[in-house]
């Protein structure tokens, strides 16, 4: 049997398990990395990277098409073949060479295979010969999420898709059901209808409903104005796969049928084969763990990522991952650790302030609390609502500009706690909002943040107009 020893032991080699590794061999520790699948992982490879690759290339022509001139010189169709070359490109071929080599420039060690806890501060590898490794300080679990499939009769029977399939696409299909309400179900059916497929969503509720209700609403008008069948208020009770495709049977009656279906419907975490019980924990749960990653009840493991449930996303994933590879590394040497609130060695944002940007047509982009989270939570809020159409940057951008802003305002403290804009390429202007969030900065401040003319930006100007300008007393 191979044995070897480290300071560390990530399971996962995915943005978030290769940051907490980098930041701890940064500070001064010996770490490795086990991987089963591809290194860089389901962002890579299955998820942010390659669906934004799909999505890039429609948002661009809708683009062309807003503005006369540009408009008039856009002839034909998305060319698809191209469009998936791309995004083989953006995903290089699901080959992980170039990530295996950044690893190694990093100092930090590979085995590949399926590690599991065997017990404390050790993890057993099932690869070509068993590996057994042993840590000397700590163990960070970093597996991730997986596609949870609903128990709906049949549909493990049909082979349904889950995103990976939707972004690893090779031959779009004539009609697609999507099942779901969510980023993946939105974007995902964004993405399909543009490449060509005809497109029926099925949701429970209304689109996006973690966000302030008109994100959701605007999404869903734009889907169907791109031929997108929406069909809210049902669910599926029983699927089949037949020689004409997938039939799928909803709750208050009627039947769809498809090519092929796209199950959308949530994350379950990757603990299930992981050892857990070999340490008291629960298989198949996630993590629960401290602002410092450290899972509770233990001094030698973390769980970083999404696997810990605090905040599905690979940049807030990345944030974690900084705090704990630095606070491993610190606790290992005897330092001290500043984990209070805002601390270096602390994920305190997870909490309150997880920008996020659905990548649909139009965009959306929101971080903080909405106006009825806030609601919720007791909080004093003034909402300023402004349509972005009314921008004079917007007016230049595309004709007509369709899009809408919030800013949610903790009106006793005059500053802001949440902000959603909804329209074309609105990404770009979350990391403002993020960062006076953040940094709680007073309103009466970001009157002296002038915004440039004309950019959309200005309606930063417009929301503190409506707010009001400070008076002197």
């Amino acid at each position: 049997m191979d044995i070897r020893e480290y300071d560390l032991i990530v399971i996962g080699a995915g943005p978030v398990g290769e940051n907490v590794a980098d930041r701890a061999v940064q500070g001064g520790l010996s770490v490795v990395i086990v991987e089963s699948e591809l290194v860089g992982g389901e962002c890579s490879y299955w998820a942010c990277m390659p669906s934004k690759a799909l999505l890039r290339a429609p948002a661009v022509l809708a683009a062309a098409r807003a503005v006369p001139g540009a408009r008039q010189a856009v002839s034909g169709t998305l060319d698809v073949p191209a469009v998936l070359a791309r995004r083989d490109e953006i995903t290089s071929e699901w080959n992980d060479s170039g990530q295996v080599e950044w690893l190694e420039q990093a100092g930090i060690d590979l085995v590949r295979g399926h590690g599991r806890l065997s017990g404390e501060r050790e993890v057993t590898v099932d690869a070509d010969e068993r590996i057994v490794l042993r840590a000397r300080h700590a163990v960070a679990v970093c597996t991730g999420t997986a596609a949870l499939i609903p128990d709906i009769d049949g549909v493990v029977d049909v082979a349904p898709w889950t995103s990976r399939e939707a972004t690893s696409v090779r031959d779009v299909p004539d009609s697609l059901i999507v099942v779901g309400g969510g980023v993946v179900a939105s974007e995902m059916a964004t993405a399909l209808a543009a490449l060509g497929s005809q497109v029926t969503l099925v949701a429970r509720s209304g689109l996006l409903g973690a966000f302030e209700p008109f994100a959701g609403e605007r999404v869903a008008d734009a889907l169907r104005a791109a031929g997108v069948d929406i069909r809210l208020g049902a669910s599926p009770v029983r699927v089949r796969r037949g020689a004409e495709g997938v039939e799928v049977t909803l709750d208050g009656g009627g039947t769809l049928r498809a090519d092929e279906i796209l199950v959308a419907t949530g994350r379950t975490p990757r603990t299930q084969d992981l050892g857990l019980e070999s340490v008291g924990l629960t298989p198949g749960e996630w993590l629960d763990v401290d602002d410092t990653m450290r899972v509770r009840g233990q001094d030698w493991l973390y769980a970083v990522g999404d696997v810990n449930h605090r905040a599905l996303l690979t940049h807030q994933g990345k944030y974690q991952a900084r705090a704990a590879g630095d606070v491993i590394a610190a606790r290992a040497a005897g330092q001290a650790v500043d984990d209070a609130p805002w601390g270096v060695h602390v994920a305190t944002a997870d909490h309150r302030v997880v920008p996020q940007v659905v990548f649909t047509d139009p965009e959306v982009a929101s971080v903080g609390l909405t106006a009825d989270r806030a609601a919720q939570e007791g909080i004093a809020t003034r909402v300023l609502d402004y349509d972005l159409g009314n921008v004079a940057g917007a007016s230049v951008q595309a004709v007509p500009y369709r899009g809408f802003a919030r800013a949610v305002v903790d009106s006793d403290r005059g500053i802001l706690i949440g902000a959603t804009f909804v329209g074309p390429e609105v990404a770009e202007l979350l990391h403002a909002a993020t960062i006076a969030i953040v940094g709680e900065v007073p309103l009466t401040r970001l009157w002296h943040a002038v915004p440039a003319y004309p950019t959309v930006s200005e309606v930063w100007l417009r929301w503190l107009e409506e707010y009001g300008r400070p008076t002197v007393n």
